[in-house]
């Protein structure tokens, strides 16, 4: 089966993030395949290089980085919510006149084209959180 997750919480505040990385992790485990991620919404959030978790905890950022990285995995910011959360790669920064970029390396801004794309390109399109 091939999936697309869209995620729509960021780390540390809900439970989303975490499940939908466990789901991910388990489907792919499984054989299954992951057409695309897509952030939304305080999602983009799990996006940032920012984030400095204390040592004994998780760093969803770079477990989803690993992930993709592993795996191959197309990781899609939405570029409207990432914009309105202060969210920016080094070219959408450069573009808007700012000094600095906050977007890992293993993520990518886009628009909503690429949710509807993934949507179609899946068997199933799965939804964590609201």
């Amino acid at each position: 089966m091939n999936f697309t997750l869209l995620i729509n919480e960021g780390p540390y505040q809900h439970q989303a993030s975490d499940t939908a990385y466990q789901f991910a992790k388990a489907a792919l485990e499984k054989g299954h395949e992951i057409y695309r991620v897509f952030f939304y919404n305080d999602g983009v959030n799990n996006a940032t290089r920012l984030a400095i978790p204390p040592q004994d905890d998780r760093n969803i950022t770079e477990n989803w980085a690993a992930l993709a990285k592993e795996h191959e995995l197309d990781m899609v910011v939405c570029i409207a919510a990432a914009q309105r959360r202060g969210m920016l790669d080094a070219d959408e920064a450069g573009r808007q006149g700012k000094d600095a970029d906050n977007i890992h390396p293993a993520f990518r801004i886009s628009g909503l084209g690429q949710l509807v794309e993934g949507g179609i390109q899946a068997d199933r399109l799965l939804t964590f959180g609201d």
